[in-house]
């Protein structure tokens, strides 16, 4: 049974998310029309899987030492985020974002990493429906999204799910103006709003090493974590350095921003 915020999603309502073929990694016109059909580009093993298990272990390593939720949160804060090793570690994708984008590529300076323990469900636990846009309004809308597993993280443990081609009437409707709105998410019912869009929640068990891009416009979410191993990710976001930048976003992710 898979289930994001306590909500059971239907099973006919499901599909597999498709990672990129081997043949279309290097065909830069063919992975940019990929990612303009589907609004994503799963990317298996983009990443050197051990040094992202050794990112793991740093995480955990410094984490693991807190004893409540406030020295967590310290530690998150303080030293995680605005420290050398995570900003090596996401400049591991510039040269790939620089190829993709054709330009000098920008690196977002706030960063988010996610955790979320098993058994944690209910509503406002898993990060619901929405589509990166609504926060990002002030620059460009070519932003890319790269989310990256920071482990294996099959489907029970909690990893994000796409809903299929999404981007499309998001698109159409930002066009149109009926879509503006105060930065929030869409929904927690995904099963309901893959009945409004008539599409399916796209899943995949995930690998460390693996990376996936999407648009501002691709509507996704996260999963319940039901497995008995802490979910670890982080999200990043890169664009073209010569386009109008988010300036709310040019600060590290901070205490007061929540988790």
């Amino acid at each position: 049974m898979t289930t994001s915020n306590g909500y059971v999603l239907d099973e006919r309502r499901l599909g597999e998310l498709v990672a990129v073929p081997d043949r279309e990694r290097t065909d830069l016109p063919v992975l940019r029309e990929r990612l303009q059909r589907e609004g994503y580009l799963l990317l298996r093993g983009q990443l050197d899987p051990q040094d992202v298990l050794d990112f793991r272990k740093y995480y955990f390593e410094l984490t693991g030492a807190a004893t409540d939720r406030a020295s967590y949160r310290k530690v998150l804060f303080d030293q995680i985020v605005p420290g050398p090793e995570y900003a090596a570690f996401c400049a591991r994708l510039k040269r790939w974002f620089g190829w993709f984008l054709g330009g000098e590529p920008f690196l977002h300076r706030r960063k988010i990493i996610r955790q979320t323990a098993p058994g944690e469900n209910g509503i406002g636990t898993a990060t619901q429906a929405h589509y990166d846009l609504v926060y990002l309004r002030g620059g460009s809308d070519q932003v890319l999204s790269a989310w990256i597993p920071l482990g294996d993280c099959p489907v029970s443990r909690g990893g994000l799910t796409y809903l299929e081609r999404s981007h499309h009437r998001v698109l159409a409707e930002e066009a149109a103006g009926t879509l503006k709105r105060p930065a929030a998410s869409i929904t927690a019912d995904l099963p309901a709003l893959a009945e409004q869009y008539d599409a399916n929640w796209l899943v995949t068990d995930y690998a460390a090493g693996d990376v996936v891009i999407h648009t501002a416009h691709t509507i996704h979410a996260a999963l319940d974590n039901v497995s008995d191993v802490m979910r670890l990710s982080t999200d990043i976001r890169y664009q073209r350095a010569d386009e109008a930048v988010d300036a709310r976003w040019q600060a590290h992710w901070h205490d007061k921003d929540g988790l």
